[in-house]
């Protein structure tokens, strides 16, 4: 993966139809996403629970450009390495899932993924202050995590704050949470990059018909600028 701040569009595999995975994958690649986007939930830091290792591990094949693997789990470190045998490039992890994030994101690295490190609407930028020079992706959660389709929370001071703290550092700034024509514009202009999108790319659309993927992420990409 190389770096650049060029906009991304993650679509949150969460959105889509649970028995055809595959060939949803395919689907929003065909369209023009940029990542794929995987919730990990384990009914314990969040209220819902999704996938776990065996599940990405499956999903693996079908990906080709890059799996973005977003852990909203408590504890992490125990589950590191099974997430890199499953084929992550990115591996995120909450600050507040943990009394150790510094180490948390150490291990994420030597295992050989890009490390992620998220922050839900109530934790500041300031946060993660120290722990800039270990991240690969700063995660702005911009509802409160553990179910799709919820209403955005306005987050653009922080971004901006986490804008100015990254400076030229190569991290990205990913937005997560009620992305879609009337926020990616907000959130773009603050300072982010990567945007996750779920019900907003998939709604109305079907591995049958797969343009109404691509539609809605031009959309959001039109409107991010």
């Amino acid at each position: 993966m190389t770096f650049d701040r060029s906009l991304k569009i993650a679509p949150s595999i969460l959105s889509a139809d649970f028995a055809n995975f595959g060939a949803e994958i395919r689907a929003i690649e065909m369209q023009g996403a940029d990542w794929v986007h995987v919730d990990v939930m384990d009914g314990h830091f969040v209220p819902n629970l999704t996938f776990g290792p065996p599940a990405v591990k499956a999903f693996r094949p079908h990906v080709k450009t890059v799996m973005d693997v977003h852990l909203m789990i408590s504890p992490v470190d125990a589950y590191i390495d099974a997430y890199a045998d499953a084929g992550a490039d990115i591996l995120t992890a909450h600050i507040e899932a943990g009394p150790h994030i510094h180490r948390t994101l150490q291990a994420i690295r030597a295992a050989g993924m890009k490390a992620g490190v998220a922050l839900n609407p109530g934790t500041p930028a300031d946060a993660i202050a120290h722990l800039l020079d270990m991240a690969d992706l700063v995660c702005v959660m911009t509802v409160n995590p553990g179910f799709g389709g919820q209403k955005f929370i306005d987050m653009t001071a922080k971004i901006r704050k986490l804008r100015d703290m990254i400076g030229d550092r190569p991290i990205h700034i990913e937005i997560d949470g009620g992305v879609d024509p009337t926020t990616a514009p907000l959130v773009r202009a603050a300072g982010a990059d990567v945007l996750v999108a779920g019900s907003a790319v998939f709604k109305g659309g079907s591995v049958d018909s797969p343009e109404i993927y691509g539609a809605n992420m031009r959309a959001i990409r039109t409107a991010a600028g």
